[in-house]
């Protein structure tokens, strides 16, 4: 089904269109004139809003390279660096199916909707990905992973854990990689650069700061805090 350029960019696009069941392009706001209508802007719900998302996702200094870190900086029409479009969007059932996620996985959100978004600077897809390295664990970086590998680079727009916010626009994206569907690990930005290799002995070299992170849900269903709420730019 073709997406609707009215419709928000990714996340809210897929809240919005009931219809969508089906792996599409995404579509949303430019970042820079060569992306144009393709690329999407994801901002941080504690520090944004959809009229003025302040920070947006952007590749660390704009090299495309497995393993560079994603972090929050200012929106750009001009920095290719924050040029980020839909790779894929579906059901996570679908995602399932093609064997990216897990069983248990889809048993717990098979229905909600997923998303890969792909790092495409002046508008080139790069076949890279915002996504995990290994299993998602706490405080591990967001960084660039090839697309359509794993569960590490599918997003699922959890609007079950925050309902409330999901009408507004906004809602946890949680990793496909999580063993934690308590308090899943979902995409969490608060300013701050912890160290998120040395605390469980892992890699660290990948951590710069304003870096977002992975980090268990909190308050779900009623009182999710802003740092772990999303959405995307018209």
């Amino acid at each position: 089904m073709p997406v609707r350029n009215k419709l928000l960019a990714a996340v809210a696009m897929l809240t919005a269109v009931g219809g969508l069941g089906t792996a599409g392009t995404v579509a949303a706001g430019a970042a820079t004139a060569e992306c144009g209508d393709r690329c999407i802007q994801i901002y941080s719900a504690k520090f944004g809003t959809a009229a003025r998302p302040h920070l947006v996702e952007t590749v660390y200094r704009g090299v495309a390279e497995v393993g560079r870190p994603t972090v929050m900086r200012p929106v750009s029409t001009t920095d290719p660096a924050g040029d980020i479009v839909g790779h894929r969007a579906g059901l996570v059932s679908d995602f399932y199916k093609d064997g990216l996620l897990s069983a248990e996985v889809n048993r717990h959100y098979g229905t909600l909707r997923a998303v890969e978004v792909e790092y495409a600077p002046h508008g080139e897809r790069t076949g890279l990905c915002a996504g995990l390295a290994t299993t998602a664990y706490q405080n591990e970086g967001l960084t660039l992973q090839k697309c359509g590998a794993s569960a590490k680079t599918v997003w699922i727009i959890d609007t079950a854990d925050s309902p409330s916010t999901a009408a507004q626009g906004h809602f946890p994206l949680v990793n496909g990689s999580t063993t934690d569907f308590e308090h899943p690990y979902a995409m969490t930005f608060t300013h701050d650069s912890p160290d998120h290799g040395r605390s469980r002995g892992r890699d660290h070299r990948t951590t710069v700061p304003g870096q977002i992170r992975v980090a268990r849900l909190m308050g779900n269903p009623s009182h999710v805090p802003a740092a772990q709420l999303w959405g995307t730019t018209k």
